[in-house]
């Protein structure tokens, strides 16, 4: 692997909850282009893990880096996107419209609104088409289906043109339908724009054909490759025994 590929890097990490142990010893490597899904049973760190990649979480003992950098010292935070548990979440009553939900994003960076003010309007349409939903610019976020939603916080992920998208159980709450179109559309936009994604999720029967690795944990890292291996190996039998599914059709 080429040193310039790897985007992200944990190193060692553990991270405890007022003494107890959410994870222990994690090493994880993170290449451009991946498609990661982060499995394990509820209470596993599977969140924790996520907030510690984005800075939101401090580790205890280890160390974490972002293309490179040791992530106490990384400041291109527009070149990553998260969106956190439950976010589409917010009050149904809150009259705020679709661009003005993927605006606040450009406007919470100086840096990145600075860079983007010229062609504000036009980072925000091209960021829309690219999760189909351009003719909603002006309707209330509020008026939207739970997947119109999700698409559109994609969206707002997206505005800043990142280059990893990191999403924690992004599809709760909503039908199986608008599961299966949310996860088609993160696996186009990894293969045609090369966006790596890391995916905290339950769904591992609905989105695994389109990962190409991933992370099984339970405080410590139980498995970590790729795929195919994930389906053949051993810790899929514990995984399932945990009350998980896995369907493997990928295409």
């Amino acid at each position: 692997m080429n040193a310039q590929d790897e985007v992200i890097r944990v190193k060692e990490v553990s991270f405890y909850y007022h003494s107890i142990p959410a994870l222990e010893n994690i090493n994880l490597s993170i290449t451009r282009g991946d498609f990661l899904a982060i499995i394990g049973p509820n209470g596993s760190g599977k969140t924790t893990l996520l907030k510690l990649m984005v800075g939101l979480l401090k580790p205890a003992s280890g160390q974490i880096f972002l293309f490179g950098q040791e992530i106490e010292k990384f400041r291109d935070w527009h070149r990553i996107g998260y969106i956190q548990q439950k976010a589409i979440n917010f009050d149904p009553h809150f009259p705020i419209s679709v661009e003005e939900v993927i605006t606040c994003s450009l406007n919470s960076n100086p840096k990145v609104r600075n860079k983007f003010k010229s062609k504000q309007k036009k980072r925000i349409i091209e960021s829309l088409a690219l999760v189909d939903l351009e003719n909603l610019l002006d309707r209330p976020i509020n008026a939207l289906s739970g997947g119109q939603q999700q698409r559109v916080f994609i969206a707002r992920a997206l505005v800043t043109e990142p280059e990893i998208l990191l999403l924690d159980e992004p599809t709760t709450g909503v039908d199986l339908k608008a599961q299966e179109e949310f996860y088609d559309l993160l696996g186009r936009l990894n293969k045609e724009f090369r966006l790596t994604i890391v995916l905290v999720t339950h769904d591992f029967g609905i989105v695994n054909r389109h990962v190409n690795k991933v992370a099984c944990l339970n405080q410590r890292l139980v498995y970590h490759g790729q795929h195919e291996e994930f389906c053949s190996s051993s810790v899929v039998q514990e995984f399932l025994k945990g009350g998980h599914h896995l369907v493997s059709h990928r295409h």
